[in-house]
This record gives structure tokens, sequence and C-alpha cells, in this order.
């Protein structure tokens, strides 16, 4: 069987996977592919493919089913619902579900504007004309609405950031675990002190939360919880802005055509935004249970599974002319928040930050455009988060 090997084109496939991915597409949805850090894997760039695999119970998403399993790896980190399947996954999330509920989420409405504009006053204020954006918005906004709704407005961001950011982007094997042994012991200490001075916030709500059978989050899950809600609340939501408005920026009819009907056009270009060049480039691993044939290839057990959200979302099977950005486009369907059971809690969140940062930037700042000197984008590395880590604009 042929491997594909694609640790030659890392720089390139960084900044722009997407050639890559339609290269792989036409001769088929899945393949055998090698990468830096995976010496084999099956890589599904198909979108029916993609979205099937997301909701197969066939492919795990627990560790230990897999080959890669390595128990000296293992923090209470790893007890979060997105490392677990049913019936463990179904106990977390309806715990979690039950406090992280629409109306909790619609509540922050007022507020998310609120800490938008005073973002944006300090950007633009004394004349300044010129700005990273992520920086100056799209990494603190929602980073404080997360810190807010979770209770823990005290975190220590910077320390964080930089663990979060070796987490999900390492840069190399030493500093990503040393990363996540800090953060599991910061949060646990986090979560400690949450529980001897509880408040009205969503993270002591899931401290005391247990369902009518009386179970409840174990202190392992409490922090596996605190550190999925964390990272993937501000993550997934700081590549979803920066990645949207280069996108905007970049293609100034359609900049145009949302200035002229925010209210018509909104919801849609940032559903769009989400499918051009989404957040999520490659969700996390799935393992395969049983031998499993999915796009007329067989995935031996207990192998990895990679299902790409941006090949399958730039699938011209199910969006035509898939490389081109047009919010008029009906998006629907698209898998940058994954699918099925795993299907993004934070969706509602993320949407709604998106919606009023995009907006209220583009009000406030009529003439924004990428830096023309700016310098080449950094990328993030890795194949899991999309986004670059700085986006130079000016107004």
């Amino acid at each position: 069987m042929t491997i594909i090997d694609l640790r030659d084109q890392t720089e390139d496939f960084t900044a722009n996977p997407y050639p890559y991915y339609e290269k792989l597409r036409e001769a088929g949805p899945v393949h055998h592919v090698r990468t830096a850090d995976v010496e084999e894997m099956w890589l599904i760039v198909g979108y029916e493919e993609a979205r099937k695999a997301l909701a197969d119970p066939r492919l795990a998403k627990n560790w230990r089913t897999s080959e890669l399993w390595d128990e000296e790896l293992v923090t209470p980190m790893s007890s979060n619902m997105l490392e677990t399947d049913p019936p463990q996954h179904t106990r977390l999330r309806k715990l979690v579900a039950r406090e992280f509920t629409p109306r909790r989420v619609e509540a922050m409405r007022p507020r998310v504007q609120q800490i938008t504009d005073e973002l944006l006053d300090s950007m633009t204020a004394k004349g300044s004309s010129a700005a990273d954006l992520v920086d100056a918005l799209a990494f603190p906004l929602p980073m404080t609405v997360i810190c807010e709704l979770l209770g823990v407005p005290d975190l220590d961001r910077d320390r964080f950031r930089a663990w979060s950011s070796e987490i999900v982007a390492p840069t190399g094997n030493e500093a990503s675990i040393a990363a996540v042994g800090e953060m599991a012991a910061y949060l646990a200490e986090l979560i400690a002190d949450k529980s001897s001075s509880p408040g009205e916030d969503l993270l002591s709500a899931l401290i005391k939360a247990s369902d009518e059978d009386g179970d409840r989050l174990s202190p392992d899950e409490l922090v596996g919880m605190a550190f999925l809600l964390l990272v993937a609340g501000h993550e997934t939501t700081v590549n979803l802005i920066s990645n949207g408005v280069r996108a905007l920026l970049s293609h100034p009819d359609q900049l145009a055509a949302l200035r002229a009907d925010f209210d018509g056009l909104l919801d849609g270009a940032v559903e769009e935004m989400l499918r051009y060049d989404g957040p999520v480039e490659n969700s996390t691993f799935r393992f395969a249970r049983e031998s499993v044939e999915i796009g007329g290839l067989v995935i031996p057990q207990s192998k990895p599974v990679l299902v790409s959200l941006a090949g399958g979302d730039r699938d011209p099977a199910r969006y035509p002319d898939p490389d081109r950005f047009d919010i008029r486009r009906a998006p629907q369907g698209h898998l940058a928040f994954g699918h099925g059971i795993h299907f993004c809690l934070g969706a509602p969140l993320a949407r709604m930050e998106g919606r009023i940062a995009i907006r209220t930037l583009l009000e406030r700042c009529p003439d924004l455009e990428l830096t023309p000197d700016g310098g080449p984008l950094d990328w993030l590395p890795g194949l899991l988060i999309r986004g670059v880590r700085k986006l130079p604009v000016r107004w």
C-alpha cells in the first residue's frame, strides 16, 4: 500500500494546505499518510466521508484504544469529554450541557459587546492607526469571555496563552509535554480555590453539578472539563476572528457587500468564514476499534484516523467552486464545528463572539486593511489549529 509522506511540504503545507488537500481529494477521499508526528495514519479529505467518519461509532476517541497510547503522558486533563466515548462521553456531556445552556450564553451578549467596544477603544486610542489584530482583539475577547463565564477572571493569561498555544500548535515534543504538565497543575489549583470559594459562574456550577442519580464530576474530570472549556473556548474563536477578517480584507468585493448590508449578510458571512478557512484544520485523532472500510480503503484496528475539516469543507462535490470566498453562499452543513456526538458545545458562543467582533470592528474602522509591509504571515504549526500568530492591520 502506498503511503504519502507529508513531511517534505511542511512549510508550504502550513501556510496553505488547501492545494494539497485538493490534490489528495482528486486521487480519492481517504489516504494512508505519514507526518512529522505520526509514522502511519489515515487522512480523510472528502466531505461525505469526513461527515460520516465524525459520527461513526467504530472510530473511538479514547487513546487507550490506540497503538499511540502512552501511559506516561496521561494527566488529569486527559479526562475530558473530547477524549472519551459513550457511555462516559454521554455522561460528561450531559453534566456540562445542563450548565452551559443557550440561555447562559445569550445572557452574555451585552457583556461580549461591551468587552469588544473596550478593546477597540484601546486599539484606536490616541490617534493609533495600526495594530496586531490578534493581540488587540482576536485573543483578548474570547479569553476574557471564557474566563468570566467560568469565573476565573484572575487567570494568568500570558502563561496560559503560552501553554495553550504549545498544546494545540506544538513547537516540539518536550515543550508540549512540559506545557501539559504545568497547565494540569495550574488547573487543579484553580479548581481547589473555586471549590472553597464558589460563585455564580459555570465552573462553580460544574463543581456542584450532579444528575438525578447523584453522579458528579470527579476531581480529574473537573480538571479535564476546565482544560477543554478554557482552551477550546478561546483558541477556536481567536482564529475564527483573525481568519475571518483576513479573508474579508483579502476579498474587497465581499467586504464591501458585507459593509452595505450587515443585517442581511453577517450571519451567513461568518458561516462562510468558518467553511472557507475555519479555525480547526483537522479533527483530533480518532482510532479504529476494528478494521473499518472508508472511501475504499481499509483502516486496520487501533490505527489513528484524522478527519480533515478543512479538506472536507473545500470539497467541490459539496460546495461548488469551493476555493471562492462568497459570503452569499449557503454553507450550511460545514464541518468547522465538527459533527456527531462531539459537535462543538461552544459553537453558539463562538458564533456570537465572531459576529459581534467582526461587525463592530468594521463599523469602527471603515477603512480597515491589511498592513502592506507587514511581512510574511507567521502560521501556527501542526495539523490541528489553522491561524496566524499575528495579523498586522491599519486604518
